[in-house]
């Protein structure tokens, strides 16, 4: 895919992460769906290849120590606006086996309001060569702020950036089923790369397999959809193509699974845009989230060379 500037723009919620170490002790840290991702781009990328973060934060201690750490990731913090009055959002992440489930603190974040200012977002999004959003990013925000949003991506897709989005349906930030996948629908229909989880997608959707979920968001126009899931079969569908059937490695014993998705898409991401070909790019994938959820947090230092 030829793509017009090397610049990646992840769009979303950078957010506080207390990680158990034990029962009664947390580590502190930052991440976030679209953040995490950004993360491991940064890592991946070759030069001249940049990774950006757009989002908004405070100008309290907290907010100052996040942008920070962006900084000290190697990601550019150009996009990140503040606000006077707001935070950043907080979670907690509770394991079991491997699994995890989550307490968030979120009514304050400042995030909610990154796509307030129409002017302002689409002028940070105009002329990067891809952007990059998520379910959440668009559910945490308010009803003018995706619409802002979803005109600011049809704008630059229009002039040549390439827009890839990953479903993640959350239910719990949205009011209701019904408005979940109505926004999710709408947001897809900005994209050219679908990235779905297909657990999701039939649990709110009723795919009854890959394939369909696959055909649903290539019918609203997405031109290549890649449907994870979890241990089992990857797809990925052109629009052009057809489809292909990935079998990634199987980790028998996850010990936290919190970033696998969001490193599978780094990993997709960072192979596909510098010119490896569908497999061996959902191969990066499933390498990079192989390694994440066999160790704890969300974002792992030692992740493999998958380039």
């Amino acid at each position: 895919m030829e793509i017009q500037n090397t610049t990646i723009l992840s769009i979303g919620e950078c957010m506080v992460e207390m990680s158990p170490v034990d029962s009664q002790t947390f580590h502190m840290g930052f991440a976030g769906d679209t953040f995490n991702t950004a993360w491991y781009l940064a890592r991946l990328m070759p030069s001249p290849w940049k990774t950006s973060f757009l989002s908004r934060v405070g100008t309290d201690t907290v907010s100052n120590n996040m942008v920070d750490f962006v900084t000290a990731s190697g990601i550019s913090v150009d996009c990140i606006s503040r606000s006077d009055s707001k935070t950043v959002g907080l979670y907690m992440i509770h394991r079991d086996n491997g699994e995890r489930s989550f307490s968030y603190w979120r009514e304050n974040s400042a995030a909610r309001d990154l796509a307030s200012d129409a002017a302002q977002l689409s002028q940070m999004i105009a002329g990067v060569g891809v952007v990059y959003f998520s379910g959440i990013t668009v559910a945490i925000l308010r009803a003018e702020g995706r619409s802002n949003l979803y005109a600011a991506l049809t704008q630059a897709r229009a002039a040549g950036c390439v827009v890839v989005f990953d479903p993640n349906l959350r239910p719990k930030l949205w009011s209701d089923t019904d408005t979940m996948c109505a926004e999710i629908t709408r947001a897809a229909g900005c994209a050219d790369i679908v990235l779905p989880s297909f657990e999701d997608e039939a649990d709110y959707f009723s795919d009854a397999d890959t394939q369909a979920t696959a055909d649903r968001y290539l019918t609203g126009g997405a031109g290549l959809v890649i449907v994870k899931n979890g241990a089992g079969e990857v797809l990925a569908s052109d629009a052009e193509t057809g489809s292909v059937v990935f079998s990634p490695k199987v980790v028998e014993t996850p010990v936290d699974t919190t970033a696998a998705g969001d490193s599978f898409n780094a990993g997709f991401m960072a192979a596909y845009f510098t010119g490896a070909g569908i497999a061996e790019s959902l191969n990066a994938g499933a390498q990079l989230s192989a390694t994440v959820i066999s160790h704890a947090g969300a974002l792992v230092e030692a992740t493999p060379d998958i380039r």
